[in-house]
């Protein structure tokens, strides 16, 4: 490609054994044990899928190389983590202070990190009684804030391989207008996010691109969107999927679902006043996260929903094609494409090789993107 984007692949770091999890369900328990009791919710439907490479330790150096390589290998230029921090500490992080920063090719791919600022619920697996059951607070305020981005500073940040987008060390905030509501308004929250820009530069760390993850917007959500990126001053605007999913259930299949989101990239990128990261989803199947002898039906929510179907290789190629293209032809105003996920495995959405397409997801994004020149 002549103008090649930042391939930058979402990462889901629940496969590896965490205090926190150990509470709610058990010693040695990881998100690999849902995955594993998947089964089939209706007819056609494929469940559970298989890693190629086992149930691994992702918190295990050597376990996270082989990522890193194949990632590397084909085209992805960058790990964006899922990152957990709350009132009371960190959680989750395991897979990347210990498996990815040990790992002894960390070097080959940048990182940055995606703070997901929501209150967790109990959806490993949710029930149909209770399906989105809150485990605690995800509520922030300043001295959390400041405490959590302090601790990024000292042990992310200032990493030779964390990712820079337009110059700047990327950091995103999955949840945005939650922030700004915990810190007390856009006021508050620009004060704030100032100051954080303020400590990366006396540590000697440059300058900071914030990305707000907004998600998919209705043409009616844009302007009010706009508003709080500019009031707080955000630097771009990213997603972690597509919406779309109609009134279809229990299946919606691939081909259908990049159609009715076959415009996405170019609607935000024209109606954002912040450069948009386009995304382009491998699929969707939450269904693992339901508890498996409950019956599927629709209006309990999510993890209860729609499941994409025949989202094969061949079709997500296409669909990267699709934003590739967008990437060259001057109407895009992002320098980076956001890949929804390299080990999703519970929903449905991962890159990681499985028993039946192999690398063949990897294998997509490397036609279509090739390498980075080093």
């Amino acid at each position: 490609m002549k103008n090649r984007p930042t391939v930058c692949t979402y990462y889901f770091p629940n496969w590896h054994v965490d205090p926190r999890n150990e509470k709610i369900h058990g010693r040695g328990w990881t998100e690999w044990r849902v995955s594993q009791y998947a089964t089939p919710r209706f007819e056609g439907h494929e469940q559970p899928r298989i890693p190629l490479w086992g149930y691994e330790d992702e918190a295990e150096p050597a376990a996270m190389a082989r990522k890193i390589k194949a990632a590397a290998d084909h085209g992805i230029d960058a790990f964006i983590f899922d990152w957990y921090y709350f009132s009371d500490g960190s959680y989750r992080e395991r897979c990347i202070h210990d498996g990815f920063l040990g790992a002894p090719n960390c070097r080959d791919i940048k990182f940055a990190l995606m703070w997901a600022n929501h209150d967790p619920i109990y959806a490993h697996p949710g029930s149909y009684l209770k399906p989105r059951e809150e485990l605690w607070s995800g509520k922030v305020d300043a001295e959390t804030f400041i405490r959590c981005t302090d601790h990024c500073i000292a042990t992310y940040l200032n990493q030779p391989n964390y990712l820079r987008i337009d110059g700047g060390l990327y950091f995103s905030i999955f949840l945005p207008e939650r922030l700004i509501e915990d810190l007390g308004g856009t006021t508050a929250a620009r004060l704030l996010l100032n100051d954080f820009r303020n400590r990366a530069e006396k540590a000697g760390l440059g300058r900071l691109t914030l990305d707000a993850r907004v998600g998919q917007l209705e043409p009616g959500q844009i302007e009010s969107t706009n508003r709080y990126l500019k009031a707080v001053g955000f630097d771009t605007a990213s997603s972690y999927g597509w919406g779309n999913f109609g009134e279809d259930f229990p299946a919606l299949e691939y081909a259908q679902w990049c159609e009715r989101n076959r415009d996405e990239a170019e609607r935000m990128s024209r109606g954002l006043c912040v450069p948009f990261l386009p995304v382009v989803p491998q699929g969707w199947d939450a269904s693992p996260r339901t508890v498996q002898s409950d019956m599927y039906e629709k209006s309990c929510g999510y993890p209860f929903g729609a499941v994409i179907v025949n989202n094969t290789p061949e079709l997500y190629e296409k669909a990267l094609r699709r934003v590739a293209d967008f990437m060259e032809s001057g109407a895009a105003t992002g320098s980076a494409v956001m890949l929804p996920c390299w080990n999703e495995w519970t929903e449905g959405a991962y890159l990681e090789p499985d028993t039946k397409n192999g690398y063949g997801y990897l294998e997509a994004v490397r036609r279509v993107f090739g390498m980075r020149e080093k």
